[in-house]
């Protein structure tokens, strides 16, 4: 495997008197999507907002691309091109879809053929436009969440539970766009409860338990092993 894009080695991070992550140790590989799995609670939420410098490590490295990340500002982190879904969307709902996606633009203007593939990927965009941000259903507000991050191409998009609580169709609307950035070459790290999302979408996986790393490996063995899945996450999945 080619050096990973992404590595978190013995990352700790404390909220106020909690120690949320445990000395976590992550590798994102180049090109693929890593799927970011466990319980409510473990700290998969917790570890995507440490790298992207919402929450600071109090010990450990954040690696990116080698570059040590770990206490550089969130804005400098977005501008090294790190795209990130926040699970609360973060959409600025008194502006309209194109002034949301023009913020997004870090980089200057938005590429016109970039902005066709989104309008393709989530066609509500295209016919809400002009309309303010907050009028949108749900599902349109996650994907103007997640078309913000791929307005841009990005070394890596770190993505909390896109599909949580989106109508069947609206999660397959979703997962034809994150296949086609995989597509793209895009290295992806995702948090997704939604298992036969990740078992789509997933390439490699690692699962969280207590603020740690208790198993990576390939999405495919994770997927296909019903014990190891129960055993993980507590999780009968073969349903979903």
């Amino acid at each position: 495997m080619s050096d990973p894009i992404l590595r978190l080695e013995g990352v700790c991070t404390n909220i106020a008197q909690y120690h949320i992550l445990q000395g976590v140790e992550l590798e994102v590989p180049r090109g693929a999507v890593t799927m970011l799995l466990g319980r409510n609670g473990v700290g998969k939420t917790t570890t995507l907002r440490t790298i992207i410098g919402h929450w600071r490590a109090h010990k450990g490295r954040v690696l990116l691309d080698g570059q040590d990340i770990t206490h550089m500002p969130t804005p400098a982190i977005a501008r090294t091109g790190v795209g990130f879904v926040p699970e609360d969307m973060g959409i600025f709902a008194n502006l309209t879809v194109e002034e949301n996606m023009v913020l997004a633009a870090v980089s200057g203007p938005i590429d016109s053929a970039r902005l066709d593939w989104v309008f393709q990927a989530f066609p509500p965009l295209k016919t809400f436009w002009k309309s303010e941000a907050g009028n949108l259903s749900g599902g349109q507000k996650q994907m103007l969440s997640i078309a913000r991050a791929m307005v841009e191409e990005r070394r890596l998009y770190l993505i909390d539970e896109p599909t949580k609580g989106l109508a069947p169709a609206i999660v397959s609307t979703m997962a034809r766009a994150l296949r086609e950035l995989k597509a793209q070459g895009a290295s992806i790290l995702l948090v997704e409860q939604n298992f036969s999302v990740a078992r789509a979408l997933g390439d490699t996986a690692c699962v969280m338990d207590d603020g740690r790393i208790v198993w990576s490996g390939a999405m495919s063995e994770l997927a296909t092993d019903a014990g190891l899945q129960e055993r993980l996450m507590g999780l009968s999945m073969d349903a979903h």
